[in-house]
């Protein structure tokens, strides 16, 4: 049995397609999106016969299409091409490429480009609440404890947040691959049009295109893997990897971060701990963006010290801000 909400995503497609082909200026790409709403149809329409519905009677756009058509009209229609790749993300992509725009980059993040950024996250956070507190009061067990309570709850949201993001995107995958072994047993003609659509907006030639779609399709298992990695973009080995074990490293990288400025205080207070924190966090900020240059290319001097400029300015303001309100409460 096919739940009716599959249904209802099938019918959305076919209507943002039918919506895209009406509004593109190119007529192999106005081609391409008005076959992918001819597609999308027939899987609805094979998906309400499989549920022993009346498939003259589809159901209409769901509320949120709508909303998107409208959102279409005011931002441009490359944000409802935006919105489908979630679903069809290749062929999306593909066709964002033969426009010459910025391709979609892929879900998942590099490890080192993770730790640099949550070790930055953590380090500029508490760096600017340890200096705010330093600021208001010269008590060195409470800007200690200050820092050690940011370190602990901006790391915990960290790993909460990194869970939920693992978490929901394998949920997203694994209810996509369900979609399309069900588009796959229940249309398999429109799946291997679709297939052949994604090879032509690859650049193959149609007969060739046509000719590997009708091959793949032939098998089922080899055509469901193919489609989920063609048509969804879904790796399957990215379906393995952990939210607790991605929550866990968001945690540390964090709290690496986060512990630098607070080091200071577990042995001296006051004015000195102030300086020694800011010397600390400086040279954490200038690796952090000496790192960065790894993947911009930039200068590590460039990099780095402007890292240390942006952390210390933040840090600085904090401090003044903590500085007024600790003189006005005293006074």
């Amino acid at each position: 049995m096919i739940s009716l909400k599959n249904i209802q995503t099938e019918i959305d497609a076919s209507f943002l397609y039918k919506i895209l082909a009406d509004h593109e200026e190119d007529p192999n790409i106005a081609s391409v999106f008005r076959q992918m709403s001819e597609i999308e149809h027939g899987h609805a329409i094979a998906f309400m016969k499989k549920n022993n519905l009346d498939a003259s009677k589809l159901l209409p756009p769901s509320t949120k299409a709508k909303i998107l058509n409208t959102i279409g009209k005011i931002l441009g229609y490359d944000y409802i091409l935006g919105v489908l790749l979630d679903t069809e993300r290749n062929l999306s992509s593909s066709i964002i490429s033969s426009r010459k725009r910025i391709n979609a980059g892929s879900i998942g993040g590099n490890a080192l480009r993770a730790a640099v950024l949550g070790g930055n996250d953590g380090l500029v956070s508490n760096f600017s609440l340890v200096m705010g507190i330093a600021g208001a009061t010269s008590g060195k067990s409470v800007v200690l404890l200050t820092g050690l309570a940011g370190l602990l709850a901006g790391a915990l949201s960290m790993a909460l947040g990194e869970w939920i993001s693992v978490h929901s995107s394998k949920e997203l995958f694994e209810n996509q691959m369900q979609l399309e072994l069900e588009e796959l047993e229940n249309n398999p003609e429109g799946e291997e049009l679709e297939l052949a659509l994604i090879y032509q907006s690859k650049g193959i030639p149609e007969e060739e295109s046509k000719k590997m779609a009708k091959e793949i399709i032939s098998n089922k298992d080899l055509a469901h893997d193919v489609l989920i990695k063609e048509e969804l973009g879904i790796n399957k080995e990215d379906l393995k990897g952990s939210a607790m074990e991605a929550a866990i490293t968001s945690f540390l990288l964090f709290s690496i971060g986060a512990i630098i400025p607070v080091i200071p205080f577990f042995f001296i207070g006051g004015m000195q701990a102030v300086i020694f924190s800011t010397v600390l966090s400086g040279l954490g900020l200038f690796l952090i963006g000496a790192s960065i240059t790894l993947f911009t290319g930039k200068s590590v001097w460039y990099s780095g010290f402007r890292q240390v400029i942006f952390g210390l300015a933040a840090a600085a303001v904090t401090f003044g801000i903590g500085k007024l309100i600790g003189v006005s409460v005293l006074g």
